[in-house]
């Protein structure tokens, strides 16, 4: 059984939001736990991000969303620890006027490639990024791309409930990574 880790976006992904659902129907999954979510600072994010990889006992994927998506992009740069893949939903552009602006120390994206397999699930509507800035991601970063349709940000507004394509989806990356990739 593959490790999971969630790795909200600002806010910590309320009680409604599909990565909630989602690790409520799963006791064996962990979610980061950074000093605060509405106050996001890098720093903490990351030494969160690898405090929760650290303690896996295999390998885990990440499942993230929005700001969470940027967190595993700074974190991929300065860690070593093993993943198996990166499953990112909604990846915001730091330059989008909707960008949070507690959010700051996040703007400096990395562009490098991944050094594990990812996955980018896009929406044609998401506010705080486009399809193009998700391609040019996925590009950069050396990943796959699902382009869903309109969707909004993919979150509790979405109104997804356990959102099962979304479920569909993450159970086909994560057996491409346990068969390589």
């Amino acid at each position: 059984m593959v490790e999971i880790i969630i790795v909200p976006g600002i806010g910590g992904s309320g009680e409604s939001h599909w990565q909630t659902r989602w690790e409520d129907a799963n006791p064996q999954w962990r979610r980061l736990q950074p000093t605060d979510w509405d106050q996001p600072e890098l720093d903490d994010w990351i030494a969160a991000l690898d405090r929760e990889v650290g303690a896996a006992r295999h390998p885990p994927l990440l499942v993230a969303h929005s700001l969470g998506c940027l967190l595993v992009a700074h974190w991929q740069q300065v860690s070593t620890a093993p993943v198996a893949g990166a499953f990112l939903v909604a990846v915001p552009n730091p330059e989008a006027p909707a960008f949070p602006a507690e959010a700051a120390s996040f703007v400096r994206t990395p562009q490098t490639r991944f050094r594990f397999p990812s996955l980018i699930i896009a929406s044609a509507n998401d506010p705080y990024g486009t399809v193009d800035y998700a391609r040019g991601r996925a590009s950069q970063w050396g990943g796959s791309i699902a382009e869903l349709g309109e969707l909004g940000h993919i979150n509790q507004t979405s109104k997804l409930e356990d959102w099962p394509q979304g479920k569909a989806l993450l159970a086909a990356f994560a057996a491409g990574t346990a068969n390589g990739g």
